[in-house]
């Protein structure tokens, strides 16, 4: 017999929540990950100055507290030490003019804000999201659920016999407005459009992407509902209580461990994995694997007795990688203190833009491969919520650019030299942080003279620490509806299965997609014995 039950490929928060589950389940869980460090996108160091503590990647929590995975998992987590630093101010928007508004978790306020920014904006807020609320049920199972099930054949069949065929299709045809569509035809106040349209982003999507709009008011749901918490001490904190989770129900993690194949068992099923070392590991029940396909299908059942399905393999070569991130993150002298309103500086997540026309803008130049002009500019506030992040006195800023270009083919400002091969070096990156900070500068009093220290990544840096993020892509793949919910990764997928019994497919680049709320892993784990 095997040592174990299932062997995990992969620490990110799907393959975390799975191994937890599964250990929970009485199943004895091997976690195999490459790096020196579990987490995948959820990294926490010291990379500015001493004491000023930084999660390298992904740092809001929003997803995950709201999720099934947390609901499963989150007293036992919490037991583990895990805690959520909160704000009242969850987002806002500051535009270069000055103008911004800002965005609270108590809705009387939101309603005056939006009603002083044009009259009944406000109202029109309320009831968009009373309506998303009454849906609520509906809309997250098909956000989450496991779409390929009699639950939700079921769920749907429900909804069509109670809504009528006609109302459901017509709630599916408004589901697939984009957000600049939506945003124009619903809300006066181009302040609301800006303060909006940059969170499509956050989903792997631009302004006219189809069913962007249904994804901004999920949004707004939930960090009105939720904030937009971050783990208390860093994103390090969630890793230490999967940890401890894991470990004591009998579950093990190995770091170092780079898996070069998954191996078949003498039934022909996936049996268990071979590492870069040589050393082979078996597995009862099955492999699980929290990668892109390219990895999967590419790299680790390349060698697979039986040959890869003509549809697999022409869907992982037609399978398209979305939009490059970026990373910037500053340790500060003091708080920044923001020339248009310091309560700016109590906000958790601030989004600098022009506008709805500026992110359209911006996300169109970086999928035509050029450095945006004057990209969006999500900025993170981590220690104005937890103040163990920098010393006494001071402060960091955590900087995302969600439109970096994978590959690049120029600047179109057509101040920076880029390279004939596309790709990314230090030095393109470092005058594209001055271009970033040049805008940063211009908002914050002083903004130089409080600087202590920045570190920036691009997105070459970003695959390299996390080769699932190809092309520094932090989505798993490109969002758009084509290759998502049914169709993710492939036009073929079936939940989580492959065509190898026994081996499973979860993360970023399966249903239900990216982001930290483990959801791939939950379902897999729920589902499986």
């Amino acid at each position: 017999m095997a040592e174990y039950d299932y062997i995990i490929v992969g620490s990110g928060i799907n393959a975390l929540v799975a191994a937890a589950m599964l250990a929970k389940k009485g199943r004895k869980v091997l976690v195999l990950e490459r790096n020196e460090q579990i987490g995948g996108c959820l990294r926490t160091e010291e990379i500015t100055e001493p004491g000023f503590v930084h999660d390298v990647m992904a740092t809001t929590m929003v997803l995950f507290l709201t999720s099934p995975a947390y609901g499963a998992l989150g007293k036992d987590l919490e037991a583990r030490g895990l805690e959520f630093a909160h704000a009242d101010l969850p987002t806002g928007v500051l535009r270069p003019d000055g103008s911004h508004v800002i965005f609270s978790k108590d809705r009387q306020r939101n309603v005056a804000t939006f009603n002083g920014l044009h009259a009944g904006d406000g109202m029109v807020f309320s009831r968009e999201m009373d309506k998303l609320g009454a849906d609520a049920p509906f809309l997250f199972s098909l956000l989450g659920g496991a779409l390929w099930s009699g639950t939700t054949l079921k769920t749907v069949a429900k909804q069509g016999w109670g809504r009528g065929l006609r109302q459901l299709a017509a709630w599916f045809g408004d589901a697939l407005v984009p957000a600049r569509g939506y945003l124009e035809t619903t809300y006066k106040s181009e302040d609301i459009h800006a303060l909006w349209a940059p969170w499509v982003l956050h989903c792997g999507l631009g302004p006219e992407a189809a069913y962007s709009a249904e994804m901004l008011k999920v949004i707004g749901f939930a960090i009105e509902l939720a904030g937009c918490p971050i783990a208390k001490g860093g994103a390090v904190s969630v890793l230490n209580a999967f940890e401890r989770l894991i470990s004591d129900h009998g579950g093990k993690i190995q770091t170092g461990a780079d898996v070069a194949q998954v191996t078949t068992s003498p039934s022909g099923q996936a049996g268990g994995v071979r590492l870069a070392s040589g050393e082979i590991l078996a597995s009862n029940r099955g492999v699980i694997c929290s990668t892109t396909p390219n990895q999967l299908y590419g790299r680790l059942t390349k060698d697979w007795p039986q040959p890869l399905p003509a549809e697999t393999s022409e869907a992982v070569a037609r399978f398209r990688y979305g939009k490059g991130n970026m990373q910037i993150h500053y340790a500060l002298a003091e708080p920044p203190r923001w020339k248009a309103n310091r309560e700016l500086g109590k906000v958790a997540l601030l989004h600098l833009t022009p506008g709805l026309d500026g992110v359209s803008r911006a996300a169109n130049e970086c999928e035509r491969g050029l450095l945006p002009v004057e990209p969006t500019i999500c900025v993170g506030q981590p220690a104005s919520l937890d103040p163990s992040r920098a010393p006494d006195g001071k402060s960091i800023l955590w900087l995302q650019l969600p439109e970096a270009p994978r590959f690049i083919k120029g600047d179109a400002a057509g101040e920076i030299a880029t390279t004939s091969d596309g790709l990314w070096t230090p030095a393109i990156r470092e005058r594209y942080a001055d271009r970033i900070e040049a805008i940063l500068s211009q908002h914050i009093e002083d903004f130089q003279s409080i600087k202590l220290a920045r570190r920036a990544y691009s997105p070459a840096d970003l695959e390299a620490m996390n080769m699932n993020l190809v092309g520094g892509d932090p989505y798993g793949g490109y969002c758009g509806i084509d290759q998502f919910f049914l169709w993710r990764p492939f036009k073929s997928s079936v939940n989580h299965r492959t065509h190898i019994p026994g081996l499973y497919h979860i993360g970023a680049s399966s249903h239900p997609g990216p982001g930290l709320a483990g959801g791939s892993g939950f379902l897999l784990a729920s589902s499986l014995p």
